[in-house]
């Protein structure tokens, strides 16, 4: 089974990226196409923009996640877990959903509008990593200093010194995802990389300008992952603390009032506004019935597709989280930086890549023109994320329940149904869930790969936004954030449940 999985691991997802930069490299030529791309003004202005979207994210999404982590670490609030749920839901939701919402809100167009958008996307990961780094601090070390010192100097001289790596790790990822995105700088008109390697291989398939577009972004993931995966070590797959666990600290109980403003502002501003947006806008709709028959072929091929792609994925990433569960030292975090890298490539560069390798005679070419296609970029994309987070799950099942199973005669796929997936039931559902989510959204590599006359919700939506009334694209954004969030919800109380239980 882990052969199997390293196996499809490496087909399905390094093989494209490796035969796209091995074009890049080696095609005559190649070098003065680099000169003329990098040194000419308007790619100069495409870096310069590239730059800004990332730094600008990744600053303002630390501003807006480290407090809000603070408060779900540290602070004694009412129905923590479903305030996470909700502060990480902006996460899950398409990009292109959001700033289509903003769009409709009156919105301008162009580099800070997509900066804010992507910022209220990707806040809830220093969120996230921000409130597990926290949660392993020993609250014994705050307690003390609590003592002597203001709860405000606390924080800042013994909590966040200690999660300074895990932030600014979370910043580097934030970046990259950032300058990744192709929906956001799309749909508002802002000039960066992703936009510029979809147009140069959908409107003038120039695969050479393509992937020589694509090479910078790729070192760029390379750089931030190796960089990221260094400040993190081995908290990357595990940590002390449950997020679900104790860690709250009297000592901070006086900012819970300005806590609970403040994530009462954020789930307004970053949730519940743009669906409210949405809605509002999608009362022009005189007939829901006919926008679902509409877009019946695509809503039920997304679904089938999601649902297919997030079993398989997950399938893949079992193996594969198993082996980084049990592997340390160089080669666990060899393997990090390479899911962290794989994860980070941009959509557009996936479908061209996939493109370059599937595009040809033979049975290859069979692939292409179906529905595979859209599988494959599932496979691509998702599987390192989801190999990551089934990792950090087997390593809360001890190695001594496997080794007692071995003893007793159990075989290791017995071991492994038996003993390991039923203590990690809820991680390995938590992972499908995620993955459904963002198969159900993917948009970047989607459009590329489309065989003709097939088609997911995302491309129908992204298809619409020029040629349908605005209350057509509103009502389908409206349906696919739902369908987003069912399951989700399902998970949530799943949860709750068991918790209680």
């Amino acid at each position: 089974m882990v052969g199997a999985a390293i196996g499809a691991f490496s087909v399905f997802c390094i093989l494209p990226l490796a035969y796209m930069i091995a074009v890049a490299l080696s095609e005559p030529g190649r070098a003065a196409l680099y000169a003329d791309l990098f040194l000419d003004y308007r790619q100069r202005a495409l870096l310069f923009n590239t730059a800004i979207l990332g730094v600008g994210t990744a600053v303002a999404a630390t501003v807006i996640g480290v407090p809000l982590g603070v408060a779900l670490a540290r602070l004694a609030l009412p129905f923590k877990a479903g305030l996470r749920i909700v502060l990480a839901a902006p996460a899950l939701i398409p990009s292109y959903i959001v700033g289509l919402a903003w769009l409709y809100f009156g919105g301008p167009e162009g580099l800070p509008a997509a900066l804010f958008v992507l910022t209220v996307l990707l806040y809830p990961l220093s969120m996230l990593i921000a409130e597990s780094a926290i949660r392993g601090v020993e609250p014994s070390l705050e307690e003390a200093a609590s003592l002597a010192a203001k709860p405000g100097r606390v924080l800042w001289r013994i909590t966040l010194p200690l999660v300074v790596p895990s932030v600014l790790a979370a910043a580097l990822i934030v970046f990259v995802l950032a300058v990744s995105d192709f929906g956001v700088p799309a749909l508002l008109r802002a000039r960066v990389f992703t936009t510029e390697i979809f147009t140069a291989f959908s409107a003038l398939y120039d695969f050479g300008r393509a992937t020589a577009l694509a090479v910078p972004l790729l070192s760029l993931a390379m750089l931030v992952a190796v960089i990221s995966v260094r400040l993190t070590g081995e908290r990357l797959v595990t940590r002390r603390r449950r997020l679900g666990g104790g860690g709250d600290l009297g000592a901070f109980d006086r900012w819970r009032g300005v806590a609970a403003l403040t994530i009462a502002c954020v789930v307004a501003s970053t949730l519940v506004l743009p669906i409210g947006v949405l809605a509002i806008e999608a009362r022009g709709v005189s007939s829901w019935a006919g926008v679902v028959r509409g877009s019946g072929d695509a809503i039920l091929n997304s679904l089938t597709l999601a649902a297919a792609g997030a079993t398989i994925v997950s399938a893949v990433a079992l193996g594969l989280g198993y082996v980084r569960a049990r592997t340390t030292g160089a080669a666990g975090l060899l393997g990090d930086v390479l899911f962290v890298v794989l994860f980070a490539v941009p959509g557009t560069i996936v479908g061209v890549a996939l493109i370059g390798i599937w595009n040809r005679a033979g049975p290859a070419g069979a692939v292409y023109a179906t529905n595979g296609m859209f599988l494959l970029v599932y496979l691509a994309r998702f599987t390192p994320l989801a190999a990551l987070a089934l990792a950090a799950s087997i390593r809360h099942v001890p190695a001594s329940h496997e080794e007692a199973a071995a003893v007793s005669g159990a075989s290791w796929l017995q071991t492994l149904v038996h003993i390991v997936v039923p203590q990690m039931k809820i991680g390995l559902a938590a992972a499908w869930v995620v993955v459904f989510t963002l198969a159900f959204g993917e948009l970047g590599a989607s459009v590329l790969v489309s065989p003709p006359g097939e088609s997911t919700l995302p491309i129908r939506i992204y298809t619409l936004i020029a040629n349908a009334p605005p209350a057509q694209v509103a009502a389908l954004a409206l349906l696919q954030v739902a369908v987003i969030f069912c399951p989700l919800a399902i998970l949530g109380f799943s949860v709750a449940a068991r918790k209680q239980s």
